[in-house]
C-alpha cells in the first residue's frame, strides 16, 4: 500500500496524507492498529480526488468522522482511511443550519444555542460528528437526528453530489439508508426552532448533568456498546446489570461500573479484549433472557 500513499500524496498536500497512522490516536476507545494511508480532506474537491483515485487503483476506502462509535482491529485498516473532521463549515440561514459532515456535534449544538435556535440540545453531549450522527440516527432523551434533519447531501462514487430530503433517508432506530449504500455524507441540513438563548443553555446544561451522573464520560469508550433489543420493555444496560456484569473485566476491557451499557478501555485494552468481553456479555445475557444483544459499535478492519 506504499504505492497508494505515493499516489495520493502526489495529488494532495502531504499535510493531509499520512502513512501507517495509528488509529488508536483517532478513536474514542483509543484502540486500533495503523491505517495504511490516512487522509483528512478539507472539502468535497479533495474528497472527490481521494475517492476517484481509490476507485481507479482498487484501493479499499474507509470513511470515518470522529471515530467515536467504532472499534478498530488491532491489525489496523487496509487501504485508505478518510477522516472528515476538517469538513466542518456551519452556515445559518434563519432557522435552517447547513453543516459539514465532519462538524463535531457539541460544536454544532453550541453554535445553534448562540443563534437562539432550539432542537439540538439533546446532541450537546453526544460525541462524534454530524455525518456519523446521521449515519446512525443518533439520539438521546427521546429525541433523534430524524426529528430535525431536513436533508442530507452525499457524494456518490462518480463524484456527483446528490441531496436526499427527509422523506428518503430511512432514518430509524440506529439506522439510515446510508448504511446500505456506497455514498459519503458531506453536508446535512437541520430545521430548528427559535428560542431564547438562555432557555436553550439551561436545557443543554441539564442534559449534560444527567450524562455526567449516569455515564462514564471520563473513560475511554465508544458510547453505548449494544443496541436496545427489539423486544419492547427490554434495555441492554438493564439486562447486563441484572446479570451481575458491572465491572466484569477481560484484559484491559471492562463493563463500566457506572453504566452497564458501556464497555470501557481501562488503559491498555486491545480490540481483541473488547471483542472477547462483548461476546461474553452477549452469551451471559442470552443464557439469562433468551435475547441476543446486537452491537451498536461499528467493527472496522476485522
Amino acid at each position: 500500500m506504499t504505492n497508494a500513499f505515493a499516489v495520493i500524496s502526489a495529488l494532495l498536500t502531504t499535510e493531509i496524507v499520512r502513512e501507517n497512522e495509528p488509529m488508536s490516536k483517532h478513536t474514542s476507545f483509543k484502540i486500533g492498529g495503523p491505517a495504511e494511508v490516512f487522509v483528512t480532506p478539507h472539502d468535497t474537491c479533495q474528497l472527490k480526488t481521494v475517492w476517484k483515485t481509490c476507485q481507479e487503483n482498487g484501493y479499499p476506502i474507509t470513511i470515518l468522522g470522529g471515530g467515536n462509535n467504532v472499534l478498530v482491529s488491532d491489525n489496523g485498516i487496509k487501504g485508505v482511511v478518510v477522516v472528515t473532521h476538517k469538513m466542518n463549515k456551519i452556515n445559518i440561514n434563519e432557522d435552517i443550519i447547513n453543516v459539514g459532515s465532519g462538524t463535531k456535534l457539541y460544536a454544532l449544538a453550541e453554535t445553534a444555542q448562540k443563534a437562539g435556535l432550539s432542537g439540538l440540545e439533546f446532541a450537546h453531549g453526544i460525541p462524534g460528528t454530524v455525518g456519523g450522527a446521521v449515519y446512525m440516527n443518533a439520539g438521546a432523551y427521546n429525541q433523534e437526528v430524524k426529528d430535525i434533519c431536513e436533508s442530507v447531501t452525499v457524494m456518490l462514487p462518480t463524484g456527483e453530489l446528490v441531496t436526499h430530503n427527509k422523506d428518503n433517508l430511512d432514518l430509524g432506530y440506529r439506522k439510515s439508508r446510508f448504511q446500505k449504500e456506497t455514498a459519503i455524507i458531506v453536508e446535512v441540513q437541520f430545521l430548528l426552532k427559535y428560542e431564547i438563548q438562555h432557555n436553550i443553555k439551561i436545557k443543554m446544561d441539564e442534559l449534560m448533568a444527567k450524562r455526567r451522573i449516569s455515564q462514564p464520560l471520563d473513560k475511554k469508550s465508544a458510547g453505548s456498546t449494544f443496541k436496545r433489543p427489539a423486544t419492547p420493555g427490554y434495555y441492554a444496560s438493564k439486562m447486563i446489570d441484572e446479570c451481575g456484569l458491572k465491572g466484569f473485566l477481560i484484559g484491559g476491557a471492562q463493563v463500566s461500573e457506572k453504566h452497564a451499557g458501556f464497555v470501557i478501555n481501562t488503559g491498555n485494552a486491545t480490540a481483541a479484549d473488547v471483542l472477547a468481553l462483548m461476546e461474553a456479555v452477549q452469551k451471559r445475557v442470552h443464557t439469562a433472557t433468551g435475547i441476543w444483544l446486537e452491537p451498536e459499535v461499528q467493527m472496522i478492519g476485522f
